[in-house]
């Protein structure tokens, strides 16, 4: 689930070396590290509105350290691919952005990462300052290969409260028969139930991913990614599908969902204009709407968390989406002693403040003591309080598995939704994913 930013820049960036990485050649060598100025190391992010505060932490690392850092950026749309590309050339970042899980074990397996143990060991707090279901999506077998630098992004259920009240409906749905009872009371009153990007893909993915953990608890997917991929075939895969099947059969998203985008602002206009009554998105959706509408944003949208499944083996306070994002390091960096320095001031308070004024959410331990001074005050106490009571919080799908997997498992869901194939073909597609 690899979303566009929607968020507004809100701080200067004047004096700060925030560069756009070109990446034509690099397959090449032609800008190899070693013809670098000496003293300098580069960090690599994905970019978008949260640039802002990547760059404020290199200007202040940069008023104290010998060793400058400079900031590379790639367009958001075309961040992944081109990683991948420079990641094997001598143009490789010290430093870069990524969603740990399956987006860093190619590179874990080529062995160009950097295990932080060591960091660690020298200053603690890179692993004790960060909320443990957090920090641990970013090791493999055992080893941390990532810091996280940005905010949590759960996955809710919003709605518009003047269009639930309007049709009969008191309160979120706690429970999977109530979200039901409440599709068919909104169908009822003329509106769409639920609105669903399913023209991106990822977002009709959220839906799998909490339906799939509420049946089966996180051991199902777990096991998948660990290379069983009979799991995909076992009783609690198909009642799952079973029951989306009957969701999508009921109408639950309108007849032209597939054609509806969340990128374009498609799906949230339908929700923030009372069109629909329910979207289930990444917490980004509150920033989204307050930039587009936030008169809507500050007395009409609700949130709550997914349904729980009667039965169902997996806690109702489990959660999914991206955790959050990740600062790896190069293996071969020349410069260790910085990247590591850079990394502590992700856990410093001004980290937090600057990453809540854009409206991210920290998942550092102090974050909590920051909450009031949110754009939203609520809204981030209810979200980190999510968060913070996880049992588990699984990394969606398309960043659990390596990027190769995505092409894959976006079309499966999109065409389940779409009706095209069934639950044998959703199977056979889930099962042809490598470990």
């Amino acid at each position: 689930m690899n979303k566009p930013s929607s968020r507004t820049p809100v701080l200067a960036a004047a004096g700060i070396l925030a560069l756009s990485l070109t990446l034509a050649g690099c397959g090449g060598g032609d800008s190899a590290a070693s013809d670098r100025p000496e003293n300098e190391i580069h960090v690599l992010v994905y970019g978008d509105a949260s640039n802002d505060v990547e760059s404020a932490m290199v200007e202040r690392f940069n008023e104290t350290s010998d060793v400058k850092v400079v900031l590379d950026t790639i367009p958001g749309a075309e961040y992944q691919q081109k990683l991948q590309t420079v990641m094997s050339t001598d143009a490789a970042p010290d430093i870069f952005f990524n969603w740990g899980g399956g987006s860093i074990q190619d590179f874990v397996d080529a062995d160009l990462l950097m295990p932080l143990d060591d960091f660690i060991e020298e200053d603690p707090k890179l692993k004790d300052a960060f909320l443990p279901s957090v920090f641990d999506v970013a090791t493999v077998d055992d080893t941390p290969y990532g810091v996280p630098m940005r905010g949590t992004q759960p996955v809710m259920l919003f709605h518009n409260k003047e269009v639930l009240a309007s049709a009969g409906i008191e309160e979120a749905p706690q429970t999977w028969d109530e979200l039901l009872d409440a599709v068919e009371k909104l169908k009822a009153a003329g509106k769409t139930p639920i609105a669903l990007g399913g023209g991106d893909e990822w977002p009709t993915q959220m839906w799998f991913s909490y339906v799939y953990d509420r049946v089966a608890g996180p051991e199902l997917f777990q096991s998948a990614i660990d290379g069983d991929t009979d799991v995909w075939d076992s009783e609690e895969s198909r009642e799952s599908l079973g029951m989306l099947r009957e969701l999508v059969d009921t109408g639950a998203f309108g007849t032209n969902f597939q054609s509806v985008k969340f990128t374009d602002g498609g799906s949230h206009t339908l929700l923030s204009t009372g069109q629909a009554g329910f979207e289930l998105m990444g917490s980004w959706e509150y920033s989204t709407i307050q930039d587009v509408n936030p008169e809507f944003a500050a007395s009409g949208l609700g949130w709550s968390e997914f349904p729980e499944i009667e039965g169902g083996k997996g806690d109702p306070a489990n959660l999914v989406g991206n955790t959050n994002n990740y600062y790896s390091v190069l293996k071969d960096t020349r410069y260790p002693e910085a990247a590591r320095d850079f990394l502590k001031l992700m856990y410093s308070d001004e980290f937090v403040q600057e990453q809540m004024a854009i409206g991210n959410l920290p998942t550092t331990t102090s974050t909590e003591g920051f909450l009031d001074q949110a754009t939203n005050p609520d809204y981030a106490r209810f979200q980190f309080g999510l968060v913070q009571d996880a049992p588990n919080f699984q990394l969606s799908w398309d960043q659990a598995y390596p990027p190769a997997a995505t092409p894959t498992i976006h079309s499966a869901v999109a065409d389940f939704f779409a009706g095209s194939i069934d639950e044998d073909g959703f199977i056979e597609a889930m099962q042809s994913l490598k470990k």
